[in-house]
């Protein structure tokens, strides 16, 4: 049975950084694509980052280049999102979640989320 668990998430002044971490089990992360999505109050859920087993590839929003960082430690869990200079509006509840395609595909397993608040 797949299981993706969140943790690391907490509240952080603007500008501060956090560390996410996806502990998955049930399967082997070196077969499967991770993302990073989030969910901010009253808002749609958004895919943040990606990273893709297959080749390494890893796949970031706009909003997010140059600031996170989605990296595993040698193909083994769990599976990482490194944010630096966060924003008030960043807050919101992060998920992970895996599928066995590749990041450019739909996700088919989700964790329950961790909750990120970026306040002063």
């Amino acid at each position: 049975q797949v299981q993706l668990v969140e943790s690391g998430g907490g509240l952080v002044q603007p500008g501060g950084s956090l560390r996410l971490s996806c502990a998955a089990s049930g399967f082997s992360v070196d077969y499967y694509a991770i993302g990073w999505f989030r969910q901010a109050p009253g808002k749609e859920r958004e895919g943040v980052s990606c990273i893709d087993s297959s080749d390494g590839s890893t796949y970031y929003a706009d909003s997010v280049k140059g600031r996170f960082t989605i990296a595993r430690d040698n193909g083994k869990n769990p599976v990482y999102l490194q944010m630096n200079s966060l924003k008030p509006e960043e807050t919101g509840v992060y998920y992970c979640a895996a599928n066995g395609l590749g990041c450019p595909y739909d996700m088919t397993d989700w964790g329950k989320g961790t909750l990120v608040t970026v306040s002063s």
